[in-house]
């Protein structure tokens, strides 16, 4: 099977009002090896994501061993970049891929709404810790977890803002705030939609008074780690990546107000509309994603599973329970209905480059 990364570009990760709280250390159990591969499955799909190139990379060997007959293709980039390229691509009346992993739920609500979907029965719905469509046109596939980060080498845990709310309120904190851009983030547009509900309009109005930084993750977490930036609203995932990978010192606070938990979606496009028109490879492939095995892969890219049976959590992180404990919920109608109208009033009091 040949795997190929079409493209890379800033990534970005959907919830039911989740998120939690209670900072802990957790660890995250390694994957099991699949010997039921797919061997039947061939041809070839293209799947469009907002997960990071490098987890993409992870899962190649994984695929193969489960997919040795089918080629898989990926397109990798950010919510904006993927939105951008189904609208321009959904004119033509043809997209350019079958399965579609994309950063939170709205999107999937438009999707279907537009008729370019297909729906699949999964026969394990029970074990969905998150809400999933009724009629199989979209299912939580990975958990996105929004929260702030800090520097202990520049500054204390009690020095900085410990909830979302302080983070905007804090005036202290002028100048020295960064969050990723939710006009192109389909996670922070789904972070400002809960926020919006909790506070209000005011909360927007505050973050723009604290002149947070409008900026990729990747940029903020090293204005972290050099200290012109003292804390940031950022994906968990981030942060746990550079802690396993790098020895980070920088630390993850799961906000007293709630975490913003994001379950991201996994969507099959109908044959009218798909690139190859292979739709039994890409219900094999969305069935091996949310199965025990995919589900594992998934923690191992730092991001929580879906499943009710997957004990494994990312590393360092805490567990999925204790993160359920203290959420702040997202209207994923709302999300998808205004969303024109929620970014606009963003714009109105934060400066977004």
């Amino acid at each position: 099977m040949k795997k190929k990364i079409l493209a890379c570009l800033a990534a970005a990760a959907m919830t039911f009002g989740i998120a939690g709280c209670g900072q802990s250390s957790g660890t995250s159990g390694e994957t099991g090896g699949n010997t039921n591969t797919n061997t039947d499955v061939s041809g070839k799909i293209v799947i469009y994501t907002s997960m990071y190139e490098d987890i993409i990379d992870d899962m190649e060997t994984a695929l193969e061993k489960e997919f040795p007959n089918l080629d898989i293709e990926f397109f990798q980039g950010g919510s904006g970049t993927i939105q951008s390229k189904i609208a321009a691509e959904k004119d033509s009346g043809k997209l350019g891929c079958d399965v579609l992993m994309v950063a939170e739920p709205s999107y999937s609500l438009e999707l279907k709404e537009a008729g370019i979907l297909h729906p699949y029965n999964y026969s394990e719905t029970d074990k969905l810790v998150f809400d999933y469509d009724p009629e199989g046109y979209w299912y939580p596939v990975r958990v996105c977890n929004m929260v702030l980060a800090y520097n202990p080498e520049k500054y204390s845990k009690s020095e900085v803002p410990n909830s979302f709310k302080d983070f905007a309120e804090n005036t202290s904190m002028k100048d020295s705030l960064s969050m990723s851009n939710p006009l192109t983030s389909g996670t922070a547009y789904s972070s400002v939609v809960g926020l919006l509900d909790k506070y209000g309009e005011d909360y927007f109005k505050a973050l723009g008074t604290q002149n947070v930084a409008i900026e990729s993750g990747s940029v903020a977490l090293t204005k972290l780690e050099t200290g012109e930036c003292k804390e940031i609203m950022v994906l968990e995932e981030s942060v746990l990546k550079k802690r396993e990978e790098e020895s980070s010192k920088l630390e993850v606070i799961y906000p007293e107000d709630g975490c913003i938990a994001i379950p991201s979606t996994i969507m099959i496009v109908d044959n009218k509309y798909s690139a190859n028109a292979n739709t039994a490879a890409a219900e094999a492939v969305e069935e091996f994603f949310l199965s025990p095995e995919g589900q594992k892969l998934i923690v191992k890219g730092w991001m929580y599973a879906v499943r009710s049976d997957v004990e494994e959590y990312p590393y360092d992180a805490i567990p999925l329970s204790q993160l359920l404990e203290n959420t702040i919920p997202v209207d994923w109608e709302k999300s998808y209905k205004q969303r024109e109208e929620i970014r606009t009033k963003f714009q109105e009091y934060v400066t977004v480059p």
